[in-house]
């Protein structure tokens, strides 16, 4: 099968389309035939070797596609069924991948619209967990209009939480869609959420990765209310917790997306798709921050 794979670290010229092995799911595992394929900003991360190192990389975690074959025990779905999910094991961005945490498709989405949400929504239920986001609370959200900060805005807006989301003013009208009130990044920032929220707000997620923790922790009343997603350095200066895949996962919400988005309370854009031949200018696209949206690929 094809697959896309580095086999050493640099620009989006390092990503070739190879012949690997086909794979087979393991118990409680489904292959897929893969229709799309997520890509996230770790997959650059990853190709400049700013995260793992080892050689060579097969790319991607997370997919849409038809079932083709069932692991050992699995009961839940059958071949042919549509599916999304994470591949714990990597190569997603291939034609066949295994997911090792999967979920049926909604019926409204297309399989471009399903592969972008794994990433997005199982990292912003992560975080709302991680920060005790319940109903009642005033949460605020900085980069509240990208992938995971949308996804964040309304999986907080579904606990019955009040969102003030930071952003541009070009995405004001996106985010009061989203059930977020909007307020304008940069210098004043603070005063106009305190206009929203005179005393303040009860948690902060920082997903922009902006420098702006500081100012996070005193609306928010101190470090141990605020966590980013996108700031290490920061988190570790001033306090504040850093959330990662490996402090434990949000894997449910998979199950809980359907429902939201048949409602009409969930969605995620998909800002662009590519042919998996492609995946290089994806991630020239990507790394250029022109698209609003997700950026998926289509091996077939």
């Amino acid at each position: 099968m094809k697959s896309v794979r580095f086999s050493r670290f640099g620009g989006p010229e390092v990503l070739e389309i190879v012949d690997v092995p086909d794979p087979h799911p393991g118990p409680g595992e489904v292959r897929i035939s893969v229709r799309a394929a997520g890509i996230n900003a770790s997959d650059w991360k990853k190709r400049q070797g700013l995260m793992d190192q080892e050689l060579p990389q097969t790319m991607g975690y997370e997919a849409a596609g038809v079932v083709d074959e069932l692991g050992e025990g699995v009961t839940d779905v059958l071949r042919g069924d549509r599916v999304f999910g994470f591949a714990a094991s990597g190569g997603a961005q291939a034609e066949l991948t295994v997911l090792s945490c999967y979920a049926p498709i909604p019926p409204s989405l297309s399989f471009a619209a399903a592969a972008a949400l794994p990433a997005a929504a199982e990292t912003a239920a992560r975080a709302l967990d991680q920060l005790g986001v319940e109903s009642g609370a005033t949460l605020l959200i900085n980069g509240a209009s990208g992938s995971v900060g949308s996804a964040a805005v309304q999986l907080a807006v579904a606990r019955g939480t009040l969102v003030i989301g930071t952003g541009s003013l070009a995405t004001h009208d996106f985010l009061r869609s989203l059930g977020a009130e909007p307020v304008a990044y940069g210098p004043g920032m603070s005063d106009r959420v305190r206009a929203l929220a005179p005393d303040g707000v009860d948690r902060a997620l920082d997903v922009a990765g902006s420098g702006i923790l500081p100012e996070l922790i005193q609306l928010a009343g101190g470090p141990e209310h605020v966590l980013t997603v996108a700031d290490f350095a920061g988190a570790e200066q001033y306090g504040v917790r850093f959330s990662r895949g490996d402090g434990g996962h949000a894997l449910y919400v998979l199950a809980q997306l359907g429902e939201l988005i048949e409602v009409g309370k969930f969605t995620l854009p998909v800002g662009q798709t590519f042919p998996l031949a492609d995946v290089a200018e994806a991630h020239r696209v990507g790394e250029s921050g022109r698209v609003r949206g997700k950026l998926v690929l289509l091996p077939g």
